[in-house]
């Protein structure tokens, strides 16, 4: 029986060029976490970004700070490592935690996506459907539906038998990777299963991310004047940009045409939403939103000037 994986996908890179991979995402990676903090922390300074949208925000970053943590310090250890060995139980956990949050993040997005539809559908409704109180339970939802979907996946795929190789052909414990190594005639159902859960999970997301931004779009063409409408929209630019990255990159990873893909094509194209997406993420969010850049600035303004002071 198996007791510990082995990830050999950087073991396919030419050795020479490892470092210099190494230090990219290290750098994206710790500003990943900066960048994400920095929008914590203005958020949590400022007052008048003390509203839902922002709230939800915050979340956000936090799920993509713990997604991250997750998978992308065991990945960088992997790069410089001749031994790339993992544990039963730590494959277990990582599996557990990648799922938990970037099911977590999709929630988020879609809840996200609902902020919006009544900021701009129901205004004066606004803070009636989104009280405080409601958005606490639409977070701890979203939250509590991640930790369950990544209990689940998790004790669907470790309650398998592993008994053959235990060469994994990824970076970290995927659950596609894991499923071709185990053995029963239970398997192939399994899979389908999985498969049907999350791919579900995501597109119902997606459904209601869609839908919400049909009504919006419909509310935003009905304002008579074109500032208005420009105004409108504006404040839907950086949510909307997220989401079409989010599931961009995992549409290009994940429904990729079958066909003689190398391993370092595989490696770096899992990368991307591995790392690269998180990496976006706080850029377009400080760049797009145009009230919490103005925020970031004055938090920076004050810094310099109490420390020139």
């Amino acid at each position: 029986t198996v007791s510990e994986f082995i990830l050999i996908s950087f073991s396919h890179f030419p050795q020479q060029l490892l470092p210099t991979f190494f230090l990219l995402y290290l750098l994206m990676y710790l500003f990943t976490l900066l960048g994400n903090l920095l929008i914590m922390g203005t958020i949590r300074r400022e007052h008048s970004l003390h509203t839902p949208m922002y709230l939800f925000l915050c979340a956000l970053s936090i799920s993509e700070i713990l997604f991250t943590v997750a998978v992308t310090p065991r990945m960088l250890a992997d790069m410089l490592s001749t031994h790339r060995s993992i544990t039963f139980v730590a494959c277990a956990c990582q599996m557990f935690f990648s799922f938990t949050f970037g099911f977590t993040h999709s929630f988020l997005l879609m809840i996200m996506g609902y902020d919006r539809y009544v900021a701009i559908c129901h205004p004066l409704r606004y803070n009636v459907l989104m009280s405080t109180r409601d958005c606490a339970r639409l977070v701890s939802c979203c939250w509590a539906g991640g930790s369950v979907m990544g209990m689940m996946v998790t004790l669907i795929v470790f309650h398998l038998t592993f008994c053959g190789s235990n060469k994994i052909y990824h970076f970290a414990c995927h659950v596609l990777a894991l499923l071709k190594l185990a053995c029963g005639k239970e398997t192939a159902s399994v899979t389908m299963g999985v498969i049907l859960v999350c791919v579900t999970a995501l597109m119902g997301c997606l459904f209601f991310i869609v839908l919400s931004y049909v009504f919006i779009v419909a509310a935003i063409l009905r304002i008579p004047s074109a500032e208005g409408r420009h105004k409108t929209f504006s404040t839907c630019v950086s949510h909307l940009t997220i989401v079409v990255v989010h599931y961009g990159f995992a549409s290009i990873i994940y429904l990729k045409p079958k066909g003689p893909h190398s391993m370092e094509s595989n490696t770096l194209l899992a990368t991307t939403y591995t790392v690269f997406t998180p990496f976006l993420s706080p850029i377009i969010f400080s760049l797009r939103n145009k009230e919490l850049k103005n925020a970031i600035q004055r938090n920076f303004h004050r810094k310099f000037s109490s420390l020139s002071s």
